[in-house]
């Protein structure tokens, strides 16, 4: 049994952010900063777990997305133990010594506090499209494997990611999808959180909103351009109803080459930052994080590069971007993180707003508000938006967390902030009243 507690939506009556954000069961507001670590069960031994799991939890993330079924031929391809997940390939008919790997490394997760993403399945086993599949789920056994899913790891620190990079394209996938969760709610009593995973440019809200059984929207920013505009995806996530807490569950992957063309460059550390601000600051409950090396575990001379992957995941552990991560955390719940709502008003018209915008948010009630500047720049803030007389204002550098000090103004009129003349690419502009 884990000693996380529950996660549940935030709900409570009358306050602004209803319904906007994740919170424990014991109230605490709870940060989702994930990982994809995709093939983690089905390519990793114990001990090379055992290390991503202890870096994951030291750099501050919160969630660890993994696949039961994996998409790197994860029906055919055993494990580092020789199990593969299904008897052949019934969802109805699990294999208990691979899943009692699966067991082993939720239980090593849990104790170091971190939560499981837990996809039942890759998206290519109930619509192939492309990659390896093959399709083996109906409804019926659709549900008998979401039963043993739930029932197996109710008492564990998990939520439940459904879809898997795929799109729900006809009546039948949706039935099956549908069929899953019962298995699913059946198996855990209602104890974990669902969502969906989509595919690239999409979110989860835009054919499933309705549904009874998704808690929060998720969708995938993707790795096709440089600049790709995620916060107007979770823009439109926010505004929709009923009010669910939405977030991008796949951006760009550090270190992964930009539009799958290693001609066009890699995306890095600051494009990661970026996509995290952004989000956040959109109307994001939490973000995710990724490593293009990491996802598929690669190791050089040993497997496969998918989509020109070129460092082992073991290297890349360290890249910054991961790192950075948790400056992100940390500046969110510097304040009342339940009280953040997007808000681009802050900005003076045409401030700051180009190809790489400037993004906004503030508390509810005026007390602090964030401004991430992705670029150095000048920006004129409308200062009558916080609330009290006097606001101190300092910049966040993202790159380390450090803040530096501008001074306290009073919260009338506008006023125009220039960050520090420095090499850093980005700045957060942090108002908060005195």
């Amino acid at each position: 049994m884990s000693t996380l507690p529950k996660l549940r939506v935030f709900n409570e009556a009358g306050h602004p952010c209803r319904g906007r954000y994740l919170v424990t069961e014991r109230g605490t507001p709870f940060f989702y900063l994930g990982d994809t670590a995709w093939e983690l069960f089905h390519r990793l031994t114990r001990e090379e777990a055992e290390r991503y799991l202890n870096d994951r939890a030291s750099k501050g993330f919160t969630v660890i997305q993994a696949v039961a079924l994996a998409e790197l031929d994860g029906l055919n391809t055993p494990n580092p133990y020789g199990e593969r997940p299904l008897h052949n390939n019934d969802p109805a008919n699990p294999n208990d010594a691979y899943f009692r790997h699966v067991d082993w490394v939720i239980d090593r997760a849990n104790m170091l506090g971190l939560y499981v993403g837990l996809l039942p399945t890759w998206g290519d086993k109930v619509n192939k499209k492309w990659g390896v599949g093959p399709e083996i789920f109906t409804p019926e056994n659709a549900r008998v494997y979401g039963e043993f899913l739930g029932r197996r790891y109710r008492e564990k620190g998990v939520l439940w990611i459904l879809g898997g990079d795929r799109p729900v394209e006809n009546e039948t996938h949706l039935n099956i999808w549908r069929a899953i969760t019962a298995g699913l709610r059946e198996g855990d009593n209602g104890a974990h959180l669902m969502t969906y995973h989509p595919s690239g440019g999409q979110s989860s809200a835009e054919r499933l909103h309705a549904e009874s059984w998704l808690d929060f929207n998720m969708a995938q920013s993707g790795h096709g351009r440089r600049y790709e505009a995620n916060y107007a995806m979770l823009e439109r996530d926010y505004q929709r109803t009923p009010v669910k807490p939405c977030m991008d569950g796949e951006p760009c992957y550090e270190d992964h080459p930009i539009g799958f063309d290693p001609r066009n460059g890699w995306f890095d550390a600051h494009d990661v930052r970026r996509a995290a601000y952004w989000a956040l600051l959109s109307g994001a409950h939490g973000h995710t994080y990724g490593c293009h090396n990491i996802w598929q575990m690669y190791v050089p001379d040993k497997r496969a590069p998918v989509s020109h992957a070129r460092r082992s995941w073991q290297d890349s552990l360290n890249l910054p971007g991961a790192g950075q991560m948790r400056y992100a955390k940390q500046l969110m719940l510097r304040r009342d993180m339940l009280l953040r709502v997007p808000d681009q008003s802050l900005l003076v018209p045409d401030s700051g707003q180009d190809g790489q915008p400037v993004r906004a948010a503030r508390a509810a009630d005026g007390s602090y508000a964030y401004l991430y500047l992705p670029t150095p720049r000048p920006v004129q803030v409308r200062m009558d938006k916080l609330s009290g007389r006097t606001v101190q204002a300092s910049w966040y550098d993202p790159c380390t967390g450090e803040s530096t000090p501008i001074g306290e103004f009073r919260a009338a009129g506008e006023r125009a902030f220039t960050p520090p003349d420095s090499d850093s690419s980005d700045w957060i502009l942090v108002l908060e009243r005195v």
